[in-house]
C-alpha cells in the first residue's frame, strides 16, 4: 500500500504551503512511507486528485486544494480530517495502515472489539436500571412519606409559632394597659399634691390676713 500525498510545489497560498509542510513532516516523523505527487508541475496529478476527492468532500466550488491524501486509490482525507486523526491519536487508521509494534494507537480491530463491549456493558446497566426501578420506586413512597411528615411538622411549627406570636401579642397589650394606668395614676397624684399645696397656700394667706385684723 503506497501512501499518496497531492501537493502544490509552487502554491502561492502560506496557508496551503504550512498545511503541506504538517503533514509531510509528521508523516517523515512517523516513519510513515508516502509518495509526493506535485498538481502544479502536473496537470494528470491535477485531474486525478479532483476525480477521486468524494463529492461530498468537496468544497463549494468543485475544486479539492492541497494537501490531499490517498492510500492506493482510496481517499483518505484533507489537511483538516488528517489534523484530527492526529489529535486524536489515529493516523494509521486514518491512512489505512496497521500500527507499528509499540505504537500508542488502538488498531480498528480492538477499538471495534471496545465499541462492542461498550455496548454491552451499556445494555447491562439498562437491564440493571430496569431491575432497580422497583426499588426506586419504594425509595419513592418513602421519600413521599417522610416529605408528608416533614410537612406536618412544618405545619405544627407554624401553629406553636402563631401560638407565641398571639401570646406576645397579649402581653405587650397587657404592658400598654397598665403603662397608660401608672401614667393615669401618676397624673392624678401630680393634681393632688399641686391640689394640696394650692389649699395650703390659701390658709396661709387667710392666716396672715385674721392676725392683720387683730393687730390693727
Amino acid at each position: 500500500m503506497v501512501i499518496k500525498v497531492f501537493l502544490a510545489s509552487s502554491s502561492g497560498s502560506t496557508a496551503i504551503k504550512k498545511k503541506q509542510q504538517d503533514v509531510v513532516g509528521f508523516l517523515e516523523a512517523l516513519k510513515v512511507d508516502y509518495t509526493p505527487l506535485d498538481i502544479a508541475c502536473n496537470e494528470e496529478n491535477r485531474m486525478w486528485m479532483r476525480q477521486n476527492v468524494p463529492e461530498e468532500k468537496k468544497p463549494t466550488n468543485g475544486i479539492p486544494l492541497p494537501p490531499q491524501i490517498f492510500n492506493e486509490e482510496s481517499y483518505c482525507g484533507d489537511y483538516e480530517t488528517f489534523f484530527d486523526a492526529k489529535e486524536d491519536n489515529s493516523v494509521y487508521a486514518f491512512l489505512g495502515l496497521p500500527p507499528p509494534p509499540g505504537s500508542k494507537e488502538v488498531p480498528m480491530e480492538e477499538r471495534n472489539g471496545d465499541a462492542h463491549r461498550e455496548d454491552e456493558q451499556a445494555q447491562a446497566a439498562e437491564e440493571e436500571g430496569e431491575g432497580g426501578e422497583d426499588v426506586a420506586e419504594g425509595e419513592t413512597a418513602d421519600d413521599e412519606a417522610t416529605e408528608g411528615e416533614t410537612a406536618g411538622d412544618e405545619a405544627l411549627a407554624e401553629e406553636e409559632e402563631e401560638a407565641v406570636e398571639e401570646t406576645d401579642e397579649q402581653a405587650r397589650a397587657q404592658e400598654e394597659e397598665q403603662e397608660e394606668a401608672d401614667e393615669d395614676r401618676e397624673e392624678e397624684e401630680l393634681q393632688s399634691e399641686e391640689e394640696e399645696e394650692l389649699r395650703q397656700l390659701e390658709e396661709e394667706e387667710g392666716l396672715e390676713e385674721t392676725q392683720e385684723e387683730e393687730a390693727e
